[in-house]
This record gives structure tokens, sequence and C-alpha cells, in this order.
């Protein structure tokens, strides 16, 4: 049993189903070893044994119809009834021969095979004898026929049946042996397979019920101390030296035990700090409540003060996004003004163009007056030369000349008009520069003022929003507050329901019965006195009843504050915010806080251990 608990339940079952598959598998092979011992037997029964039997008896009835031919011979006078009986004679001979020869070939014992070859020498004579006969009955001598057939010579029909009973009667000793050596070999088999499985069913039973105990005895008594655990009694010990799953169990179910004891130590323990501490997060909590409610109200005129300075910075924005504007179209007209600047000094620069091109055309004038010129003085000369005929052409070169010349002077005059309207359209174009430089830098200067009313009007945006956020923060802060009066009250009354409650943890933790331990019991639970009203911080406080107020519902303020903050602006709707969670978990033991003399300090000294 203790070699079995040192296995797994796996290698348990494996060992045992191993046990039962190998004698199975000895079983089989026993089972087919036999089965293949009788096969061969009947085998040799139905091909050896049977076969010589059956050859033997058939050379005997060829023996009996060659003689029964040789007769007919004898007696019949028909040459073709005589020819047809010769033919059987010859076709049994023959076959009596085949039969002999594959007779020999089965045959292994020697005995036999000295039998067989007396047969077949008796068979020989036989054979020559009724030759002999068949012969006379040829030649019509009956007479001398049937005395030689039934002479001397008719004994060796007898040996030669003799010899073939003789090997019948052998053939069918060595079938009955062989039929019992089968029947012995079956009542072998079926001994030996009886005692196996006998063997292997002694062995499974044995096995299961080793295994079975193995497993159920250590389960049952993991089961003894689980129901004593249930019912609470922690001082049981397990001592078991298994390394199975049942000891692991088992040894699991010990170390359970332990641990349920020092964690029910523990909670005892625990118990009695948490009865402390709640008393004095109760007492602690009242004081809490009466200043909680002071903050809140300063908070509420803290809001109202935060919306009428939101009023004053959103109309603070609102002027300077007006300022904003302007300064925005001044800046628009100041660009379109330098925009009509730059077009004019465009214009200008384009006459200044057209005034240099009729400048360029006059000089062109003015050079071919010159050309004129020489060329009517060339023609004046010419026609000197000529004489008389040349005059007429004489006067009217000199008239195209002076016209030249007049030309030429016209040239001259326009060019300095025209040098003097090129350079006041200089100066022109220069003033002009100036002057879109100039409007340019009031554009920029424009600019950059509006750019810095944009800038205050964004500031003031942002301040009206962080005004609004503060106030709603503010707002939020108030509705927090009063909701962590609220909670306040609540964590109080938990505090007192928590003494209770730990006052029956005791309790019930007392069912359990521990090894070198005393039972303990808790005292009833008393509540503590409520703990003065503190001093008011301000106005509003002072102003409130000596008892302490119902905390309003969320998000609701008290009547007072609602006066106070009516006129005002309605502040901005803070987000809702998710409703009061329940206390979270509390340490298992809080230390208890020091007694003092008076009920103010001793409010002080609870708010200090909360």
């Amino acid at each position: 049993m203790q070699f079995l608990r040192r296995l797994s339940l796996g290698s348990r079952l494996a060992l045992g189903f191993g046990l039962l598959l190998l004698l199975l598998a000895l079983i089989t092979g026993i089972g087919i070893a036999r089965m293949s011992t009788l096969d061969h037997t009947s085998q040799q029964i139905t091909n050896e044994i049977y076969g010589k039997v059956n050859a033997s008896q058939r050379m005997g009835y060829l023996v009996l119809d060659i003689a029964r031919a040789a007769r007919n011979i004898i007696i019949l006078e028909d040459q073709a009834q005589m020819a047809s009986n010769q033919t059987a004679i010859d076709k049994n001979t023959a076959e009596f021969a085949t039969t002999l020869a594959r007779l020999r070939q089965l045959e292994t014992s020697a005995q036999t095979r000295s039998l067989i070859d007396a047969t077949e020498a008796v068979g020989k004579d036989y054979l020559a004898f009724t030759a002999d006969v068949t012969a006379l009955g040829f030649r019509n001598a009956n007479v001398e026929g049937q005395q030689l057939l039934f002479g001397p010579r008719y004994k060796t029909q007898g040996d030669l049946l003799g010899n073939l009973n003789k090997l019948i009667a052998q053939y069918e000793q060595e079938m009955q042996q062989a039929s019992a050596q089968a029947h012995a070999t079956f009542v072998q088999s079926a001994t030996l397979l009886g005692l196996t499985a006998l063997v292997a069913v002694l062995a499974g039973i044995g096995g299961a019920l080793l295994i079975t105990r193995s497993i159920t005895g250590p389960m049952a008594q993991a089961v003894e101390v689980a129901q004593a655990v249930a019912e609470g009694d922690l001082t049981r010990t397990v001592q078991d030296t298994g390394r199975d799953e049942a000891a692991r169990l088992l040894q699991s179910i010990q170390a359970m035990n332990g641990n349920l004891t020092r964690v029910v130590h523990q909670i005892r323990q625990a118990s009695d700090s948490i009865a402390t501490g709640s008393s004095q997060i109760a007492s602690g909590n009242t004081d809490l409540s009466q200043r909680t409610e002071s903050q809140a109200s300063s908070l509420q005129q803290t809001a109202a003060s935060m919306e009428q300075m939101s009023a004053t910075i959103r109309q603070n924005a609102d002027t300077a996004r007006t300022a904003s504007q302007l300064a925005a179209t001044a800046s628009q007209a100041a660009t379109r003004g330098g925009d009509v600047m730059g077009q004019v000094v465009s214009t200008m620069q384009d006459i200044s163009g057209s005034s240099s091109k009729i400048a360029d055309i006059i000089g062109v004038i003015d050079g071919i007056a010159f050309q004129t010129n020489i060329l009517a003085l060339n023609a004046a000369v010419e026609a000197a030369r000529a004489g008389e005929q040349g005059r007429g052409f004489a006067v009217v070169a000199s008239e195209v000349r002076a016209l030249a010349g007049r030309s030429a002077e016209a040239a001259k005059e326009i060019k300095n008009l025209i040098g003097q309207s090129v350079e006041k359209v200089g100066a022109g174009t220069r003033l002009v520069d100036e002057a879109g430089t100039t409007m340019a830098d009031i554009v920029q200067q424009v600019q950059r003022v509006s750019d810095l009313i944009a800038e205050i009007d964004a500031a003031t945006r942002e301040q009206s929003e962080g005004i609004g956020q503060v106030n709603s923060a503010v707002s939020q802060l108030d509705q927090a507050t009063q909701q962590n009066a609220a909670l306040v009250e609540e964590a109080a009354a938990a505090a007192g329901s928590l003494q209770q409650q730990a006052v029956r943890l005791t309790e019930t933790v007392g069912v359990f019965r521990l090894s070198g331990m005393a039972e303990r019991t808790t005292a009833p639970f008393s509540p503590p006195p409520p703990a003065p009203p503190s001093t008011p911080a301000s106005a509003p406080a002072a102003a409130r009843a000596p008892a302490r107020a119902p905390v309003h519902a969320v998000g609701a303020r008290p009547p007072a504050a609602a006066a106070r903050l009516a006129a005002a602006p309605a502040p901005r709707p803070a987000p809702p915010r998710p409703a009061a969670a329940a206390p979270a978990t509390r340490p298992p033991a809080l230390p208890a806080a020091p007694k003092t003399s008076t009920a103010h300090s001793n409010a002080d000294d609870d708010w200090t251990a909360f």
C-alpha cells in the first residue's frame, strides 16, 4: 500500500490497466498458439491421413473392378464386349499404378513404405495373373481361363486386398491418434486458458482493490477533515507521507486549515480595531460636517463675486471686439489707399516712359531735318554749276533748305518742352513714390494697431472664459462641498453600522474553534455621543440655528445663499457629477485616538485620527 502511495494516481491506473492488458495479451498468445496446433492437426488429418485412406480404398475398388472385368472376358463371347472390358482393365491398371505412386510420395513412415512395397509386388503378380486370364478369354479358351482364374494363382487377389486393408487399418489408426492428439491439445488449451483467465481475474480484482483503497482512503480522510472545517473545527490535523495527488490534497487541506486559523485570528483582532476606529470616525465626521457647511457658505459668496467679475470682463470683451472691428475697417481703408497710390506710381512711370519715347521720336525728326538741309545745300551747289538751266532748281532747293531749317528749330523747341515734361514727371514720380511709402507705413501701423486690439480682444475673451471656468469650478466646488456634507453624514451613519457589523463579525468568527486560543466575546455596540458644534467661521455660518441644519440635496443651495445670489447673474451650469459612491474599503485596524478632558479637544483629536 505504501508503495502505491508513492505513485501518482495516473501511474497507479496505468500500472493496473497495464497488468490487465499484459494478461490479456498472454491469454491471446496462448489461445493463438494452441489454435495453431489444432489447425496443424486438422490439416494433417484432412490433407494427409484422409488422402492416404482414400487412395488405399480407391486401389481396393480398382482391384475389384479389374477382377470383375477379367471374369466378364472369360464368360462373354462377344468380341466388342470383351474389348470394352479389356479397355476398363487397362484404364484401372494405369490408375492403380498412379495412385500407388502418389501414396508412396505421401508416406513418410519406413514401416508403411515397406508395406506399400509389398503391396506393389503383389499387385504386379495380380496384374500378370489377370493378363493371362484375359489372354485365354480372347482365344475363346473359356474352360482353361476359368480353371486359371479359380486356380492357385487366385490367392494373389486376396493377398493384394489384404495388404490394402492393412494400409487402410494403419491409416485409420493414424487418424484416431491424430484425433486423440487434437482432443488432448484442446483440453490442454482450455485448461491453460482457464487458469490464465482465473489468474487475470484474481490479479484484476486484487489490483482494483489495492488501487481503490489507495485512492478512497485518503479521499475519505480529506472529506472528514473538510467536514470538520465546514463545521468550524479548525483543530484537526492531517498526517500523510505519500507523494500522490491524494497526499498533496491532504497537505493542501492542512495548509488551508492553518491559513484559516491565522485568518480567523486576524479577523478577530481586526474586528476589535474596526469597532474602535469606527467610533472615532463617527465623532470626527460630526465636526467635519459642521466645517463643511461653513465652507459651503463661503464658496457661495465667492461664486457670487466671481459671477459679477465675469459680467464686467464680458462687457470689456464686447468693447474690445468693437474696437477691433473699427481698427480692421481702418486697416482695410488704409490698404485700399496704398493700393491707389501704387496705381498712381505705376501711371506716372508709364507717362515717364511715353515722354522718353516722344523725345526719341523728336530726335529722329531733327536728324531728318539736318539731312534734308544737307541735301538742299548739295542741290543748290549742283544748280549753281548748271548755270541758267539750274536756276529754278536752285530756288526750290533754297526753299527746301529753309523749310528744313524751320523743321529743325521746331523739333528743338519740342525736344526742350519734352525734356522739361520728363523732368517734371520724374519729380512727380518721386513724390508719388514717397507718398506710397508713407501710405505703406500708415497701413503697417494701422495693421499693428488692429493686431494689438485683436490680441486685447482675444485676451479679454480668454479672461472671460477663464472667469467662466473659475465660476463653474467654484459652483462645482460648492456642489461638491454640499455633497461632501451629505457624504459625511452618511459616513457617520456608516461608521455606526460598521461597528455593529464588526461586533457581528466577531460573533460570527467565534464559531470557529482554534487550537491554543481562548474564545472571546465582544462588548455590545454603544454609539459615541455627538460632538458639540464648532465655532462658526463666517457671518453666514453664525446666522444658522444652533442645531445642525439638514443637508440639502446635491446641486441645491441653502436658503440664505439662494437669497444672496438672487440678484447676481446666474452662473453657468456645472457639468453633471456622478452620484456618491459607496464608502471605500477601510483598513482592517485603526489606532485608537487618545481621549482628552474637554469636548472641544476630543472633537479635534477625532478629526486628526480621521
